[in-house]
């Protein structure tokens, strides 16, 4: 049972589709859920409309989206009336607005892999999440500036919110790992209204009128990762809302770029990348870029992976990415 099934029962799943990379790694994404959890209600593939905001056209090629509905999935037309080009991430904030209301949902950047049934993640939509997959890049800490306790606190307190309860104890004071920090890759809550309203709120505000302990902070492209824990923890969520070891393991990868998922990531996600893009039909509109063509089809992705010991990788991401870049093999 695919999407089309509308009888079926559950949450909506959404990614933004746009011309570029994204449309390519939608494909990816849609044929990955499709083989790996095929009782998924419906897959929407949201797409930025063209606008004032955006001065080259936003929407994925014919090609890709004449398979994405073959495949199953329910394209999203929406409008760009804050963001577009000029903060691209914000089409995950705008797209949640034009979802069917009161129906719960689950975003996921379109450079996931799904691995696994959804079936097995024991979602609660009244405690929204998100990805703790995720490394301290924000806010970052000026010698004499204020500090990760300043800095979050003030945000807490624009919005009327309990900072105290964002805090994981466990963690030492001024440790980023202290303060409620997601990644954007995924979340999901029982309504994409009210949560798509109150992450466009919250995101407008602190990008028009930041608080002063802001000043100096680089907002791009970190603005959704700074507004995401101000909303979950609005919407009575938090960073325990799943299980550990499902989403971002065992039935879901968020890889990032290609070149890296073939250096860090398990066999499972490789061998999942390869079978979902080996249909003929999937594969003649993916050989349109370049990246995959190259990584996945050529072979490239095998030449990085046998660079790495996964059971001993250097232990931030950059130092991976500069040994891919001074060996050649780097492309997004």
């Amino acid at each position: 049972m695919t999407n089309r099934d509308a009888g079926q029962a559950g949450p909506n799943i959404v990614i933004v589709g746009q011309s570029g990379r994204l449309q390519y790694e939608a494909v990816i994404f849609a044929a990955s859920l499709f083989a790996n959890s095929p009782q998924t209600p419906r897959l929407f593939v949201a797409e930025p409309q063209p606008g004032p905001l955006w001065p080259k056209l936003p929407e994925m090629s014919a090609e890709v989206r004449d398979l994405l509905e073959e495949m199953g999935a329910t394209l999203l037309p929406f409008e760009s009336r804050h963001f577009g080009h000029a903060y691209p991430y914000g089409n995950k904030i705008e797209a949640l607005l034009a979802l069917p209301e009161g129906e719960p949902f689950i975003f996921f950047d379109t450079d996931t892999l799904i691995l696994d049934s959804l079936t097995r993640v024991p979602f609660d939509f009244d405690r929204p999440g998100a990805s703790l997959r995720v490394e301290g890049t924000w806010p970052q800490i000026e010698l004499y500036g204020p500090g990760y306790t300043q800095i979050w606190r003030s945000l807490y307190d624009r919005f009327g919110l309990d900072f105290e309860a964002s805090l994981d104890l466990t963690q030492p004071d001024e440790f980023w790992r202290r303060y409620l920090y997601f990644n954007a890759g995924y979340f999901f809550y029982r309504c994409p209204r009210v949560f798509g309203q109150r992450f466009l709120d919250y995101a407008l505000t602190i990008r028009d009128d930041p608080p002063r302990e802001l000043i100096g902070q680089q907002m791009t492209p970190w603005l959704d990762q700074v507004a995401l824990p101000l909303v979950i923890s609005s919407l009575g969520g938090g960073r325990d809302a799943l299980p550990p070891g499902l989403l971002d393991g065992e039935v879901s990868c968020h890889y990032r770029v290609l070149p890296l998922l073939y250096a860090r990531e398990s066999d499972r996600v490789v061998e999942v990348l390869e079978e979902v893009t080996a249909p003929q039909r999937i594969k003649r509109v993916l050989k349109g870029y370049d990246p995959v063509k190259r990584t996945v089809f050529q072979g490239r992705g095998h030449k990085v992976r046998a660079m790495f010991d996964r059971d001993n990788l250097p232990r931030r991401e950059q130092a991976i990415r500069n040994r891919i870049k001074r060996e050649g093999y780097w492309m997004r």
